[in-house]
């Protein structure tokens, strides 16, 4: 069942998202169902989204939900833990990683605040496993004022992640750009409506093999 279908079918806990993630999800998270995947979900809400990604990643999936507010405790249950503290505390989020080992996939549907959204990808995000997917949703209010936002604003994560571009194809900038551990370990970036996905994945030795007969000779 796709998630979609899931989500229309839902009479359990309430699930609240648009529309248009619900491909955007699947296309990056399906690759870990029916695996031994540490999924970490910031941001509980109502519980209904623990519950969907756990139908969803299958019965070895551990779903870690994370929120502030300590009533958030009771979505506990069988594959899902609840951890109650501040999205933007690095030192918390660095215990959850230590206790329940690197994550596969990190979803940040939290406070949707610029300055909670950059300290959560800067300390979680290098510990997130090689092969895993950071995703950031809600982003549309990296464009709102009131959530530490604003067009170009130097404080928005989408300026942030434009940035990351330059970051990943730094070995392509003739030592403009110094290649860091994010270029090492980024594989891809991918921009959608109020979505941006971080995958991970391993570099090899870049090359551009000719293979075939050419045309016109040299």
């Amino acid at each position: 069942m796709s998630l979609w279908s899931d989500f229309l079918t839902n009479d359990k806990r309430l699930i609240y998202k648009w529309k248009h993630y619900f491909p955007i999800h699947e296309h990056h998270f399906v690759r870990f169902a029916n695996r031994d995947v540490v999924f970490f979900e910031i941001g509980c809400d109502e519980g209904g989204s623990l519950q969907m990604w756990k139908r969803f990643l299958g019965p070895h999936a551990r779903i870690i939900g994370v929120d502030i507010i300590p009533g958030a405790a009771k979505f506990a249950e069988d594959q899902a833990e609840i951890r109650i503290g501040d999205q933007s505390d690095v030192q918390f989020l660095e215990a959850l990683v230590k206790e329940f080992r690197p994550p596969d996939v990190i979803s940040d549907d939290g406070s949707h605040i610029m300055a909670h959204v950059n300290a959560s990808f800067a300390a979680p995000y290098p510990l997130v496993s090689r092969t895993g997917v950071y995703l950031v949703e809600d982003l549309h209010t990296a464009y709102w004022n009131e959530y530490g936002g604003g067009l170009r604003h130097s404080d928005s994560f989408i300026e942030y992640s434009k940035g990351s571009i330059d970051a990943l194809n730094a070995d392509d900038s003739r030592g403009a750009l110094e290649p860091s551990a994010f270029t090492r370990s980024m594989l891809s970036m991918h921009f959608y409506d109020s979505v941006v996905v971080f995958e991970k994945g391993r570099h090899r030795p870049k090359d551009a093999p000719e293979i075939g007969i050419r045309a016109h000779p040299k």
